[in-house]
């Protein structure tokens, strides 16, 4: 996962109202109850379906890491979906907001200095980009596709101030991304 996705899975997790269970027994009925299945959840886990039926009876309660890490993802991606539903409908018609820390660089006129610098920036974007950028998520693209939409955000928003400045900055990137951000608040 690059650092959009990431900071796009943090701010789902901020909408959970409830924490999801806590056991390995409680993580994996609820599994259970999502995928039916003990042949169903074991194939998502990548693990046999008897280690599910133990992991469910309480028979054993540490599995591998690995395996951890594999029911905890499984468990969060598919924890409130409508919470998650509605923040992302929300977003899309207010905005998210964007903190970063990062180097942005730009084609800018002869004459001026287009040498790409850290800045640290929280921007408020547009619902429009919210949207591009739920969509683009949503057809599997990348992390580089993400990051120019929301380069391209930045430089509506914040560099050219919504058409009232620096109207010749062109192509801002994103590179060397120290940390990134999104929130899209209360829905």
């Amino acid at each position: 996962m690059g650092e959009i996705e990431d900071a796009i899975e943090r701010a789902d997790r901020e909408a959970f109202t409830r924490e999801p269970p806590k056991t390995l027994q409680g993580r994996i009925n609820f599994l259970m109850k999502q995928l039916k299945t003990t042949r169903a959840v074991a194939a998502e886990l990548g693990v046999t379906q008897r280690s599910v039926e133990r992991y469910r009876k309480g028979e054993r309660k540490h599995p591998p890491k690995d395996i951890a890490a594999k029911i905890d993802d499984a468990v969060r991606s598919r924890w409130q979906p409508q919470v998650r539903k509605r923040r992302r409908k929300h977003a899309a018609a207010t905005g998210i907001t964007v903190e970063t820390r990062a180097r942005f660089g730009y084609t800018a006129p002869i004459g001026t200095t287009d040498d790409g610098r850290f800045r640290r920036l929280t921007v408020r974007l547009p619902a429009t980009y919210a949207q591009r950028l739920f969509d683009a998520r949503d057809t599997g693209a990348s992390d580089q596709q993400m990051r120019d939409i929301i380069a391209e955000g930045f430089k509506d928003v914040y560099f050219q101030d919504g058409g009232g400045r620096a109207m010749g900055i062109s192509d801002v990137a994103i590179n060397d991304i120290d940390y990134l951000d999104l929130d899209w608040g209360n829905a």
